[in-house]
């Protein structure tokens, strides 16, 4: 793997990242919030990793560290993101599709975010505790299914916690143990009764 990387550089930028439902994307709003060295390196690697990130916000000048908020979806904001909110109803059965494209073992997780409190609601969708995304089996091309292409049902019992678009997101949320980085991505929905 490292002659792959030394050959091409760009494979050490790519890890993961939610392919559908459309994921938070960067735009003005994550400019004015984090900086353009932020936004530019998402824009470049939409599958960076959360800990180089505050690093890059310090370099400029507009970095607002709680506005932007790396460890919330890496610091993407509602507001660049509003045409791609999801609607989905209590029980509903979604389906989500991940591309992984470097692995790190490790432990994963989808759950659903308060996005004002940065705080999961509940317990988590669906959860990986370890042998996520390893090395041997992606490399061997048995990557199990579930690990990309899988369903989560969305609680009966949110109320309307999540019925204002940008309260809540669902996020896909990946530690890769040997390489210490945390993926993530991040799904805008609302959640309404029937």
């Amino acid at each position: 793997m490292l002659t792959s990387l030394l050959l091409f550089p760009a494979l050490a930028a790519c890890h993961g990242f939610i392919s559908s439902p459309p994921m938070r994307t960067p735009g003005s709003s994550t400019t004015a919030a984090c900086g353009p060295s932020i936004v530019g390196e998402i824009t470049r690697d939409k599958t960076s990793h959360v800990e180089g990130l505050p690093e890059l916000g310090a370099q400029d000048a507009g970095f607002d560290a709680a506005a932007c908020n790396v460890w919330l979806c890496k610091g993407l904001q509602y507001g660049d993101n509003a045409d791609h909110v999801q609607a989905w109803a209590p029980g509903q059965v979604v389906n989500l599709q991940v591309e992984l494209t470097i692995p790190h073992a490790g432990a994963a997780n989808v759950s659903l975010v308060d996005a004002a409190r940065n705080e999961i609601i509940g317990a988590p969708l669906v959860a990986w505790p370890s042998g996520y995304a390893d090395e041997r089996a992606f490399y061997a091309g048995s990557t199990p299914a579930d690990q990309t292409d899988f369903n989560v049902t969305i609680p009966e019992d949110l109320g309307d916690r999540c019925a204002e678009p940008g309260a809540c997101v669902l996020q896909w949320w990946w530690y890769g143990t040997g390489a210490k980085q945390t993926y993530e991505s991040c799904v805008d929905f609302t959640v309404t009764e029937a």
